[in-house]
């Protein structure tokens, strides 16, 4: 060999990580998608995101609203406000109306979307 291609040779070195150390820079990436992820879920992204702004028209909308019963959940509600509707698209739009994530407390009013009200059928 010439001493120029003694000089180029690399030499390779292998990285050895210990099982904490893995998990260690699996959470420093996982981090920032988790966080923008609750935020997004929580809605504080949300209408950044889509550009949704809030019109007058909604201020002055009027619910139907109902009181949230010991031990009642959001899936027995959604069963008795619309039971020819899926639960699940019922909660959805409760939650998304009332700003709430699952977590509902007995006692606590609920909006209930216009289409889902007694008044509308």
């Amino acid at each position: 060999m010439t001493a120029i291609a003694t000089a180029i040779r690399t030499s390779t070195v292998r990285v050895h990580m210990t099982p904490r150390g893995r998990r260690a820079l699996a959470l420093l990436v996982a981090a920032p998608v988790l966080a923008v992820g609750t935020l997004a879920g929580a809605g504080v992204l949300g209408d950044a995101l889509t550009g949704a702004v809030a019109s007058s028209s909604a201020a002055t909308a009027r619910f139907e609203h109902i009181t949230v019963l010991p031990g009642q959940s959001l899936w027995q509600i959604a069963e008795v406000v619309a039971p020819e509707a899926d639960p699940r698209d019922v909660i959805a739009e409760i939650e998304l109306l009332n700003g709430i994530a699952g977590a509902i407390q007995p006692g606590e009013q609920l909006a209930i979307p216009a289409h889902y009200s007694s008044e509308s059928r």
